[in-house]
């Protein structure tokens, strides 16, 4: 059980690393955005075009935190009747709810994130909606290891639901 609890724990440390280092790209997001927008407001001058940096900087925030999420239980949760429930239940209820929507869903998009990560760096891929043609394959290398992070940390969640359904008590 040590190599269980120590694969668990080090799935907890590479999630909430992702998240740490997704909170930076958040701050970067705020400076990008002010950049963006503070001078136009005053000047009335039209966008220059730099949108695709926010995106960059919305992407690694938004894909490297969502394991944190799932580690800390930090998600929200809209709930009425689960809180409630007893903590064997709510295992329950999340153990049918990860076998149903999140493994299948998870599943899908880390296929395709892959898939479309390696096309563009095999093809030299770039994003057409800017003036400056910035490359793609960073862009979906991050979105890719994003989900990967996200699959890992709802395997590690199923499984202590798991065991906690079945001894009754934490695994780690």
């Amino acid at each position: 059980m040590t190599i269980l609890t120590k694969l668990l724990k080090y799935i907890d440390f590479l999630s909430e690393k992702a998240g740490a280092l997704g909170k930076w790209f958040a701050f970067l997001l705020v400076l990008v955005g002010a950049y963006e927008t503070i001078p136009g407001t005053f000047s009335m001058r039209p966008p220059s075009g730099h949108t695709t940096p926010s995106a960059w900087q919305g992407v690694p925030c938004t894909c490297w935190e969502l394991p944190m999420c799932i580690c800390t239980h930090s998600h929200t949760r809209v709930d009425l009747i689960y809180s409630m429930l007893s903590k064997r239940t709510q295992a329950w209820i999340d153990i049918v709810c990860s076998l149903l929507f999140f493994f299948p869903l998870m599943t899908i998009m880390f296929k395709v994130a892959t898939e479309w990560s390696i096309k563009a760096w095999k093809t030299d891929e770039v994003f057409t909606n800017s003036f400056w043609y910035p490359p793609a394959a960073p862009y979906r290398t991050i979105f890719a290891v994003g989900l990967l992070l996200l699959l890992l940390q709802g395997i590690a969640r199923f499984i202590r639901d798991t065991y906690f359904v079945m001894r009754g008590e934490s695994i780690d």
